[in-house]
């Protein structure tokens, strides 16, 4: 097991790679990572309609979702939240913020992309059909329910998640085995799940999903256009993953990298 110190001094080095990867590298792991957590969000929606009491169906979505993050990490792509602990080896002076701001936003659209199409596949295969449509007044409502929350709700649920998912990506670097890493992301992913914490990349497939599903259904989805998913959802919850992510990468780097 890796120490929380050589986490730190690892990253330095991994960080230095996500900045060194060419554009196409760089917006094709996005693509890859934005479908894995589409795919992940899209089996916890499914799962979690097949369960009538709401509160069990909350909490098999949230022990499904992890998947998401581990294609992530150990099939290899790059993903928008994970990459905010850019900030340890740029707070190191080994990458410059420009280099970092390329990564970010290269990641970004690629991570869109990617739950963009996940989205559009499965609402334009019908998958939403299933339990006589109850799973796309699901997407729907899902989606409704995202772009209708204000900007300061969704800015916190955005810090409190990416808190946890930079965790849940720290404790993966901590283990040396596959199984390992498995069990150490698993937990920080199924509480934010749970707690309703908000994910931009995992909502660039919700919020996507329920868009397609309205229309491709005739669903009533008042307040959910593409001017609320960009300004009351996207805008909010991706500065707070970044304040959040970046406040672990910081407070990491402080403990066991600051130079005394």
């Amino acid at each position: 097991m890796n120490s929380p110190k050589e986490i730190a001094e690892q990253y330095i080095k991994i960080g230095e790679g996500k900045t060194r990867l060419s554009v196409l590298q760089t917006l094709i792991l996005g693509v890859m990572a934005g479908m894995f957590i589409a795919l992940a969000g899209a089996g916890a929606t499914v799962a979690g309609v097949s369960v009538e009491a709401p509160s069990v169906a909350k909490l098999v979505g949230a022990v499904i979702f992890p998947g998401g993050l581990a294609m992530v990490l150990i099939a290899g792509s790059e993903l928008f939240t994970g990459n905010c602990l850019l900030i340890i080896p740029l707070l190191e002076k080994k990458v410059t913020l420009p280099a970092v701001l390329r990564n970010l936003i290269l990641v970004y659209l690629g991570n869109l992309a990617g739950g963009t199409l996940v989205a559009a596949m499965l609402v334009y295969s019908h998958l939403p059909s299933l339990f006589a449509e109850g799973l796309a007044k699901s997407i729907v409502s899902t989606a409704v329910g995202k772009v209708s929350m204000t900007f300061t709700d969704a800015f916190l649920r955005g810090v409190l998640c990416n808190i946890l998912v930079c965790i849940a990506v720290w404790m993966a670097f901590a283990a040396k085995t596959v199984a390992g890493k498995l069990t150490g992301l698993f937990f920080p992913v199924m509480l934010f799940v749970l707690c309703g914490y908000e994910h931009v990349v995992a909502n660039m497939y919700y919020i996507g999903a329920g868009l397609f599903a309205a229309q491709e259904y005739g669903l009533a989805a008042e307040g959910l256009s593409l001017g609320s998913y960009a300004a009351a959802n996207l805008l909010p919850v991706t500065l707070g993953n970044i304040v959040g992510g970046a406040a672990v990468g910081a407070a990491y780097w402080a403990v066991y990298l600051k130079k005394r």
